[in-house]
């Protein structure tokens, strides 16, 4: 029950500079050279800005810039994986990337341009709905295979949404762990998906289904 599941925000960061030529770089504002200190300055948000027992992620997974070695480019945009378990963490990460982003393009000259993107909000599960699946669970599998009030996890889900509109759960059907199947996570060019789990997972809706129906 509780936080499950993060929020998930694509933040666009786009520094606007003066380009020029590599050779004569005091006549030219550096997207390159600002971008990369904002790299580094907004990993300072989560470690000293954020409460240490609260979770937030700052990721840069993209950062676009020029085309050729001796051509300093007019802009510079990255774009930020921003999550947190709280609405206040949250709404903190989105201050401070807006502080810093500007902060850091002036110290540099440049302008930046910050879109933000409130993609997927936290996914709270209600306590009776997580209760009712737990039990299911259990009743399927056994108590030795269930694990009840796990920690939560920095991934999003669209789920998301309707559990802001009305009670429920949303729950995780595990893959496998260790050196075999399973071992990699999503977004990892060697994951592999446990065929066995098939059956599980089934089974665990089907019994869902009737446990609704006898209430």
């Amino acid at each position: 029950p509780g936080a499950a599941l993060a929020s998930s925000y694509r933040v666009v960061i786009t520094l606007h500079g003066v380009g020029g030529h590599g050779a004569l770089p005091q006549r030219t504002a550096d997207p390159i050279v600002a971008a990369a200190s904002l790299v580094m300055a907004l990993q300072t948000i989560v470690s000293r800005n954020v409460d240490p027992l609260d979770a937030a992620v700052v990721t840069v997974g993209m950062l676009h810039a020029g085309a050729a070695s001796n051509v300093i480019p007019p802009s510079a945009t990255m774009e930020l994986s921003v999550r947190a378990l709280d609405r206040d963490v949250r709404d903190l990460l989105e201050r401070r990337i807006h502080a810093l982003a500007q902060a850091q393009a002036e110290s540099f000259g440049l302008r930046a341009e910050v879109n933000y993107e409130r993609s997927y909000p936290v996914l709270v599960n209600t306590q009776a709905e997580a209760e009712f699946a737990c039990s299911v669970a259990r009743d399927l599998v056994g108590d030795g295979k269930v694990r009840w009030n796990a920690p939560p996890v920095t991934g999003s889900e669209d789920f998301a949404f309707m559990l802001d509109e009305v009670p429920g759960c949303y729950f995780f059907i595990g893959n496998g762990e260790g050196d075999g199947v399973g071992a990699c996570s999503v977004h990892n060019p060697g994951y592999d998906f446990n065929d066995r789990n098939i059956g599980v997972g089934a089974a665990m809706w089907v019994a869902l289904a009737f446990a609704l129906w006898v209430l």
